[in-house]
């Protein structure tokens, strides 16, 4: 047996952070002594202090430490933690390089406008738009969710949209020329943009208008200006000043630990679900309004939409079905995956042939 000040010295670890991790379960001593509460640890327990110790220092959060702490014999979902944890932080230096830019550009607004270049298949970016078109705001109070976020990576866009109630991601790849950026598209290019791709003005809620082009688009940001070009024409107009949300903190639970709950469906046949004349609903109201709530039900069975009174063996989450089928309309034909974490977690909608395009649907607590 180690005493905790012997631990601390073997793992890196403070005395006081072993009892702050004792006190949340994730590392507890073998032996506590009855009559002066010292902790006692066994040998065994020095490589996962060390290992406690390790993802400490990058920072990884607490939760997840227990995670990683639980499955230390399983290299894959360690693995898959960890590369979801290097993600944010390669997302959030990206967050700061732009909020640096844009910083600087404050304290000098003579200072140079750098210039942003993406050239991507038109086919995949008209995609992406269709994909988030739906989750666009319409709030007159809240103008900033009224446009298209194109957020530019290292290796393409990606392209974010949310009411606050859906939030819908799509990535298209393509080669980028000059430095990360983003910028804040009004609904009204987004539209002509679908237009010049020739994906057609599909409203919100609706499938995908006509076939998009087949060529080459080229998406340039240059300061609060951005023009899309494709094969002669093109789309220019200024960007949004407002701040989109920080999108990303959202994304985690769909982009990092594998979701509790991954149930494959069928879009075309849950659409027609959801458009049945007699689809079950309940009954809830909200500021003196009342709402028809769908309720899906998800057992050994699968997942599926179940009346008010009917008992399933699993999971029951309430959602807006017009959002659903919005998010199912976006999301095309062919098989799709929902995901769940529990009944008042985000349930994410996602095609199995494209990873990097997905919407989250906030539930509705039954």
């Amino acid at each position: 047996m180690r005493s905790i000040g012997e631990l601390a010295r073997a793992s890196g670890l403070t005395v006081s952070a072993l009892r702050f991790y004792d006190r949340c379960g994730v590392l507890t001593p073998a032996l506590v002594d009855p009559v002066t509460g010292y902790r006692w640890y066994a040998g065994e327990q020095v490589a996962p202090a060390r290992l406690v110790a390790g993802l400490r220092r990058v920072g990884l959060p607490l939760a997840e430490i227990g995670v990683a702490l639980r499955h230390r014999h399983e290299p894959a979902v360690v693995g898959r933690l960890l590369d979801a944890h290097l993600r944010r932080l390669e997302d959030g230096l990206a967050d700061v390089r732009r909020e640096l830019s844009r910083i600087r550009a404050l304290l000098d607004p003579e200072e140079i406008v750098m210039t942003t270049t993406i050239t991507l298949a038109a086919g995949d970016l008209a995609a992406a738009v269709d994909a988030v078109r739906f989750a666009v705001g319409g709030d007159p109070e809240l103008p900033v969710l009224s446009g298209v976020l194109f957020d530019v990576e290292p290796d393409g866009v990606r392209l974010v949209a949310t009411d606050r109630h859906r939030l819908a991601v799509a990535r298209a790849t393509g080669a980028v020329d000059g430095p990360v950026a983003r910028a804040l598209l009004p609904v009204v290019v987004v539209d002509a943009l679908r237009l010049l791709l020739g994906a057609g003005p599909a409203p919100a809620g609706s499938a995908a208008g006509g076939a998009p082009d087949a060529g080459t688009a080229t998406v340039t940001l240059t300061g609060t200006q951005v023009a899309v070009a494709v094969g002669g024409r093109e789309v220019a107009a200024p960007t949004m000043p407002d701040d989109f949300p920080d999108y990303r903190r959202l994304l985690h639970p769909v982009t990092g630990e594998p979701r509790a709950h991954r149930y494959p469906v069928d879009a075309a046949a849950l659409r027609a679900v959801l458009r049945a004349p007699d689809l079950p609903t309940v009954r809830r109201e909200h500021d003196g309004r009342a709402y028809a709530v769908t309720v899906l039900g998800a057992d050994d069975r699968g997942l599926r939409v179940v009346g008010p009174d009917e008992s399933t063996a699993g999971l029951r989450v309430g959602v807006d079905g017009r959002y659903l089928l919005d998010a199912l309309d976006a999301a095309g034909d062919g098989q799709l995956v929902l995901e769940l974490d529990g009944p008042i977690a985000p349930l994410a909608i996602r095609r199995r042939d494209d990873e990097d395009a997905f919407s989250i649907l906030m539930p509705i607590r039954l």
